[in-house]
C-alpha cells in the first residue's frame, strides 16, 4: 500500500526517533508499504518519519543509481544489488575526505543541493528479524544510508546547506509546507492537513 509522504515542515521529521523491538506491530507490512511508497515515487530510500512514524526504521534499494555511466563498473554492482532494512540502527564512525554530490528528498520535491560527507561508514543496524550487523559501507551506498540515518535523528539534507543556500531556498521550502507544489506522488502537507 502506498503511504503518504510527509512534507517539509511536519513536526515528526525534526523528532529524534524512538528504537523498536521485535513487537512492534505489523511491522513486515509497513515495511512492505514502505518499500512500496519509494519506488512509487522514484526513490531510492525512505525513512519512517517520512511517512509520519517516529521511529528508527528505513530501507533502501540503490538499485537506480546503477545505470549511472559516470560510475566504475564496480560501483554500478554494488549499487545494483543493495536493498536493505536498517532497524535502530547507529553509525559508530565515519571516516575519510568529505565529497560532495548533488542530493533530493522525496520529501522536499524539486529542492536538490549539494551536500558534504564522509566516504565511508561503520553501521550497526537490525533486519527485519533483528538481527544485529555490524558493516562498512563507502560511496554512494554510505551517502544514501547517512541521509537516511539522519532522518532518524531528525535531520534533513537542508540543515547542512551554507547559510547563504538557505536563505536561497527557503522561500521554496514555505511553498512545499503549505502544498504549494506539484507532485507526482501522494503526500501529506502540514499546512493543509491534507493529503494530495
Amino acid at each position: 500500500m502506498i503511504l503518504p509522504v510527509i512534507a517539509y515542515g511536519d513536526p515528526v521529521l525534526r523528532k529524534e526517533c524512538e528504537p523498536i523491538s521485535e513487537e512492534y506491530p505489523n511491522l513486515k507490512e509497513l515495511i512492505a508499504n514502505m518499500y512500496d511508497t519509494m519506488y512509487d515515487a522514484f526513490g531510492v530510500g525512505l525513512a519512517a518519519p517520512q511517512v509520519g512514524l517516529p521511529i528508527r526504521l528505513f530501507v533502501i534499494d540503490t538499485t537506480p543509481f546503477a545505470d549511472d555511466e559516470d560510475l566504475t563498473k564496480d560501483e554500478q554492482v554494488q549499487l545494483s544489488d543493495f536493498k536493505r532494512i536498517f532497524i535502530n540502527a547507529k553509525v559508530l564512525e565515519e571516516t575519510g575526505d568529505e565529497w560532495a554530490f548533488n542530493e533530493g528528498c522525496l520529501s522536499i520535491p524539486d529542492v536538490r543541493e549539494d551536500v558534504f560527507r564522509k566516504p565511508k561508514i561503520k553501521i550497526q543496524y537490525q533486519d527485519e528479524d533483528f538481527k544485529t550487523h555490524v558493516e562498512e559501507f563507502e560511496g554512494l551506498v554510505a551517502r544514501v544510508i547517512q541521509h537516511e540515518y539522519d532522518h532518524i535523528d531528525g535531520i534533513l539534507f537542508t540543515d547542512k546547506l551554507s547559510t547563504l543556500k538557505k536563505r536561497l531556498i527557503k522561500s521554496r521550502l514555505i511553498n512545499i509546507s503549505k502544498g504549494n507544489i506539484s507532485v507526482d506522488y501522494k503526500m501529506r502537507f502540514p499546512s493543509m492537513k491534507k493529503k494530495r
